[in-house]
């Protein structure tokens, strides 16, 4: 595992926003700076919420919040307290927002986004992908300590990752058919096919590649039983199918340093066609187009990366 980049004792404080994405950014970078971090969800009445990111921080909900030296937060109603532990510790913590907060962007001592998001500014940094909790060390256990219900699938291994309609996306029935066709090809090519769908998968797409799949033995499709082997499909993976509805997803896919095909669902956004665009243009990722290609790249680290800017700029505070 890879050691942690501050001193123990540093006391750092992730900020959960109640959604996955965003505490998915946040840990992973706290992981990364420290092994012993604290994570607190902000539970703002309506009103506070309401007024996020440009309002107050909750009195009573932020009572909860102790004196720390780092704080990371990510999503809207996190904001204003952010900023509040900032102001409350006369400067003295340190304090970075992952995503484009909107509002204070100056108060904040680093901001990440991504690289297609249009923000820079002397407290900003970016990244092709976002940071996230899939570390090199996860990948090097999850391939020493192969999960037993993926060890005995034949190689090559495809990965297939599945998201679902989101506000960008929409999986409609050729997406559905699509998608069954290729996890059909695959089974019968004899590749090993391990398949994950997320909570917003739908269960259509779910039963069409369960049929186009059969019952064959070289396959195994998560149903929701056990814990979801979403990281050790990562780590066993020759090559991985993601669709392109979550940036998370596709992100974590390109840590592996193995090829990334990108399915890309109807609808879409141009922030999502950048996004793409850069994975395509640091070269590890491509579209589908029909077939599983080979190639070879640096794995993609931002997490890594992140909390690395972030241990330096800290220290350059420290006296």
């Amino acid at each position: 595992m890879q050691a942690p980049l501050l001193s123990p004792a540093t006391r750092v404080l992730v900020f959960g926003s109640g959604l996955a994405g965003h505490e998915a950014n946040a840990v992973g970078v706290a992981g990364a700076l420290v092994p012993g971090y604290a994570t607190l969800r902000v539970a703002p009445r309506s009103l506070f919420a309401a007024a996020a990111p440009w309002g107050l921080a909750d009195p009573s909900d932020f009572a909860r919040v102790p004196e720390v030296d780092i704080a990371i937060a990510c999503g809207r109603i996190t904001v204003p307290y952010l900023r509040t532990i900032k102001r409350r510790s006369g400067g003295r913590t340190f304090t970075v927002f992952l995503q484009d907060p909107r509002a204070w962007r100056g108060s904040f001592d680093l901001i990440w986004v991504p690289e297609h998001d249009k923000l820079r500014g002397a407290n900003v940094m970016t990244t092709a992908v976002s940071p996230h909790a899939v570390s090199p060390g996860i990948l090097a256990y999850a391939r020493d300590n192969p999960d037993p219900r993926l060890a005995s699938l034949p190689t090559p291994r495809v990965a297939m990752i599945l998201g679902g309609d989101s506000g960008a996306h929409r999986f409609e029935p050729k997406d559905i058919a699509t998608l069954a066709e290729i996890a059909g090809e695959i089974a019968a090519s004899g590749a090993g096919l391990m398949v994950t769908p997320s909570r917003r998968t739908p269960q259509a797409l779910i039963a069409a590649i369960r049929a186009a799949v059969g019952g064959a033995d070289n396959v195994f499709v998560w149903d929701g039983s056990g814990e979801n082997p979403y990281r050790a499909m990562l780590a066993l993976a020759q090559s991985i199918i993601v669709t392109g509805d979550s940036a998370n997803m596709c992100g974590e896919a390109c840590a592996t340093g193995v090829p990334v095909h990108i399915y890309e669902p109807s609808g879409g956004s141009p922030k999502f066609t950048r996004f793409i665009d850069g994975l395509v243009a640091h070269g590890a990722a491509r579209r589908w187009a029909g077939q599983l290609e080979s190639w070879s790249y640096p794995p993609l680290d931002a997490t890594g990366d992140i909390a690395a800017e972030v241990a330096r700029r800290y220290r350059a505070r420290r006296p």
